[in-house]
């Protein structure tokens, strides 16, 4: 072997280690953001509400699954973004409560959850939103100002904040959510160079200053994933009319369930949004 040759076997060696350890990291941060599952565990049904499985598609050709859940006297329509793990089933009874407000609740799933194929991504979720946005769109005659509140948890307050800000959305409802993945990277892994290697963003935190429809935001002091404070400065920055609401819980029981006052506080949201009860 020549000394040419042993110097390319050796620049081979390294460029494919690098390679390697490149392909970990991206894969390790995806899988620190996306836990999704695809088998369906329960459907609208099993909680007495008549509703219609959607198909649809992103605007990359990616085919989405929903469940359109109607209301006859709906005064507005709820899309709900969910969080990073499991599926739409794990949030029926969610819709449940949702309904009982005298709105149609619209469940969809990311690619890559449920029954909608792909793989997520950042911009995957946002497109995904968007999609969903345009199915609830052309249930309305209205179509420029159709009445609709999106609805986020966790990585799904992201999501909407998002759609919230491509879509003309009458209100919005951010709940348990981060101001970005990078500025958790750094409180789970404060050894890592985060901004080098951080692919997805989902800075929240730089447009909710760009949404302008009214906005209520809810965190848990004892959120055991997400900080509070993350959830507070998401409410700081903001736009007006905005209010916040807080929760009791660690992040995965917080919610009106354990927090009473928060359900009320929905409550009155949706009817300055949407009007009384029809």
């Amino acid at each position: 072997m020549t000394a040419w040759t042993t110097v390319l076997v050796r620049v081979g060696r390294v460029a494919a280690v690098l390679a390697a350890v490149w392909f970990y990291l991206r894969w390790f941060e995806w899988r620190n953001i996306f836990h999704p599952v695809s088998a369906l565990s329960m459907t609208p049904r099993d909680m007495g509400l008549e509703f219609e499985e959607v198909t649809f598609v992103s605007e990359d050709d990616v085919r989405l699954s929903g469940w359109w859940i109607p209301h006859d006297k709906a005064r507005g329509t709820i899309i709900h973004c969910h969080g990073n793990a499991g599926n739409i089933s794990d949030r029926v009874w969610m819709a449940a409560d949702m309904h009982r407000l005298g709105v149609n609740v619209f469940l969809f799933d990311y690619r890559g959850y449920g029954a909608s194929k792909g793989i997520p991504t950042e911009k995957g979720t946002y497109r995904d939103a968007r999609a969903a946005y345009e199915v609830v769109r052309a249930r309305y005659e209205d179509a420029e100002a159709p009445p609709v509140i999106v609805h986020g948890q966790s990585l799904g307050g992201a999501v909407a904040i998002q759609l919230a800000v491509d879509k003309p959305v009458k209100g919005l409802i951010v709940e348990s959510s981060f101001t970005s993945t990078m500025d958790m990277a750094r409180r789970l892994y404060p050894w890592l160079p985060v901004s080098m290697l951080c692919q997805f963003r989902y800075n929240s935190a730089a447009k909710v200053g760009n949404v302008h429809a009214p906005a209520l935001y809810a965190h848990s002091r004892e959120d055991d994933l997400v900080p509070f404070d993350m959830g507070r400065q998401l409410y700081e920055l903001a736009a007006e009319p905005k209010e916040f609401v807080e929760l009791r819980g660690g992040h995965n029981d917080a919610g009106w369930a354990s927090s009473p006052e928060y359900w009320h506080a929905i409550e009155s949201f949706v009817t300055r949004v949407f009007g009384p009860v029809l």
